[in-house]
């Protein structure tokens, strides 16, 4: 799930900074307040990469994908990108965590056999 997970949070980060300069077009919004948010944003994914894991991590991925969803109140693109990263999101979750059961069931069955061999 790790490596599934971390690959989504890698491609969110480059669409966050990709963002932020679409953002910093808009003369409402002060560059400060763009490059602060969109740099906890990108900080925050390259952190949840290594928490993907630990308890919370998954959740934490949820809270992103929710606020990069909302960030399409100040770039309207974000609306459907935020949607297509919070399916990248469901998907690493959901067949990472298959692909972890598997790879549980594969190591259970062959550890017997490694022991038997041994002795």
């Amino acid at each position: 799930m790790r490596t599934l997970c971390a690959s989504t949070l890698i491609g969110e980060f480059f669409v966050i900074a990709f963002a932020g300069l679409v953002a910093m077009k808009d003369p409402d919004l002060s560059t400060s307040t763009v490059w602060l948010v969109s740099g906890v944003a990108m900080v925050l994914c390259l952190l949840l990469c290594g928490m993907v894991t630990r308890p919370g991590g998954v959740a934490l991925g949820w809270a992103l994908q929710l606020a990069l969803i909302a960030s399409g109140v100040f770039v309207p693109t974000m609306f459907f990108m935020g949607a297509v990263f919070a399916a990248l999101w469901w998907a690493s979750v959901h067949f990472g965590r298959k692909v972890d059961e598997a790879k549980a069931r594969a190591a259970a069955q062959t550890e017997p056999s490694s022991t038997a061999d041994a002795a």
